[in-house]
Order: structure tokens, then C-alpha cells, then sequence
């Protein structure tokens, strides 16, 4: 069974005033801290210890097991090596800190990058994929992303624009469910109003386009949220196609990258996880 999910009652906009910090953090420049209870007998004063100070090992993974894990997708590239490794891990971890924020979820600070053909990837019901256009996935990793997702799993699709990138993710997801359909997700589907009521989708673009001026990139005009759907009806996959949502996690603290595609994609990202970690 799926963890239960709660919102707290925090606002986006107090939620970036953290992210000043975030940065340090994601540089590991900021530890871990532990405070003590100050009390007349010293030996009454004890520990406290915030989520970060207890984290699981390679050594010892379940010891302090969490409810959810930002898992990133490892897959093989084609002209552009580590394609998947785009925005991290600081997007990531910054996305991380305003997850916690919001909703009360027990999440793994850090990022947490599991290659597709290992079996642990069935561990993590939540997996984000960007840059598709250049996944070039082995047999191994297309039969390790078939089993998870047949298995229950829930895959983010990010940061790819044009036909030439769509037809290469296309043939690549094909390889993986050929018998599922994609989809258009209208606006009136649970994933839009899960946590925050999404009204129209929007385009988020890189940093080095959310100046002013052009938003796109290649021949990706128009951003678009597409799905597949299981046997059932339930949402295995969702596509956002023409878009960068990671870079507004990772430039999200910017004085130079404008709050408008920030709070849209943490707000877009937010229902996902809410949704996928609750169907």
C-alpha cells in the first residue's frame, strides 16, 4: 500500500525564500545540525536530529527506510553522454526541499539515480526521465522499464522539444509498452487539480530562454502533456513534451528566472508525485 499524503499549508512563494539557502546545501557546504534541549542536569540533555542526520547506506539501504525517493532514470545515450545527468543533482535536491515544504511526505533529501536495467529500480514507485531525445536504451534497460512500469510503476517524462526528439522518444517508448497507446491528458484529469488546480499547461523554458523573448526551443512550440494509459485506465506515464520543468527546480532560487515557470512546474510536479504515489 502507498503511503497516505498530506498538504501542509504552505505557500509557493514562502517556499522559495528557502532556496537562497538550498544552494549551499546542494554544494554540501550546509550539514547537518544537531541542537541540544539546555537543562540544569547535563545528563538529561539529548539530541536532536533532524531528517538528514539519519540517512540510508549502500551499506545498510532499509535501516531508516523513507516513504518516497526522487528517483532518477539511468539509461543509455546516443551523441550526448549522460544525457539523463542533465540539471543534476542540484535540480533535484532543490526540488526535494520544497516537496518537503508542501506536502507531508517522509522523502530522501538526496538524489537517488538508479540505472533502468538494475533490479532495485522496483523499489522506487516514482521515476523521472529527461532529455529522451537521445535514449538509446539497451534490451535490458527496455525490459527492466517494461517490468516496472507493468509492475505498478509511474515515470515522468521531461526537458525534450521538436518532432526530431519526439520521434526518437516515441520509437524508444514503443520498444518499451508497443501495445499502450500515447494519449492527450485533458486538463479535467486528476493529475491537474491533485494538489493545485492547473488551468492551462505551460511552457517552462531554460534559463538562458525565460528572459523574455522566445520560450522554445528547436520546432517545440507548443508544449504539451501527453500519457499512457494501463489496461485499466490508470496513468503509467506522463510525457511533458516541449517544456523544461527541471530547469525551474534548478534555477528556481534565481533572481533571473521568473517566478511565474517556477510555480507552474512545482505545482505541475507536486500533483504528479501526489498522484502517482496515491493510485
Amino acid at each position: 500500500m502507498r503511503p497516505r499524503l498530506f498538504v501542509r499549508g504552505v505557500g509557493l512563494a514562502a517556499t522559495f525564500t528557502v532556496l537562497s539557502l538550498t544552494g549551499l546545501w546542494a554544494a554540501g557546504e550546509l550539514k547537518p545540525i544537531r541542537r541540544e534541549i539546555g537543562t540544569t542536569n547535563a545528563a538529561q540533555v539529548q539530541p536532536i536530529f533532524r531528517r538528514e542526520d539519519v540517512r540510508p547506506t549502500l551499506k545498510n539501504p532499509s535501516a531508516n527506510a523513507r516513504e518516497f525517493f526522487f528517483t532518477r532514470a539511468v539509461y543509455n545515450s546516443g551523441y550526448r553522454w549522460s544525457s539523463w545527468a542533465t540539471d543534476y543533482p542540484k535540480a533535484d535536491r532543490q526540488f526535494l526541499v520544497i516537496l518537503d515544504r508542501l506536502v507531508d511526505l517522509d522523502s530522501y533529501e538526496r538524489e537517488n539515480a538508479v540505472r533502468l536495467d538494475d533490479p532495485k529500480v522496483r523499489r522506487f514507485p516514482f521515476l523521472y526521465a529527461l532529455e529522451v531525445g537521445d535514449m538509446y536504451m539497451t534490451e535490458a534497460e527496455v525490459k527492466g522499464l517494461r517490468d516496472y512500469l507493468l509492475a505498478g510503476g509511474f515515470l515522468m517524462i521531461d526537458d525534450f522539444w521538436g518532432t526530431w526528439e519526439w520521434a526518437n522518444f516515441e520509437s524508444e517508448i514503443r520498444r518499451v509498452l508497443p501495445e499502450y497507446p500515447i494519449v492527450d491528458i485533458p486538463l479535467d484529469h486528476p493529475i491537474f487539480n491533485t494538489v493545485y488546480n492547473i488551468e492551462e499547461i505551460v511552457q517552462v523554458p531554460s534559463i538562458g530562454n525565460a528572459q523574455g523573448g522566445r520560450t522554445w526551443e528547436r520546432d517545440g512550440y507548443e508544449p504539451q502533456v501527453k500519457g499512457i494509459f494501463d489496461d485499466s485506465g490508470q496513468l503509467m506515464v506522463i510525457i511533458n513534451w516541449n517544456t523544461d520543468i527541471g530547469d525551474a527546480w534548478e534555477w528556481a532560487e534565481s533572481p533571473y528566472y521568473p517566478l511565474h515557470y517556477s510555480t507552474y512546474a512545482i505545482e505541475i510536479t507536486v500533483n504528479i508525485i501526489v498522484y502517482a504515489m496515491s493510485h
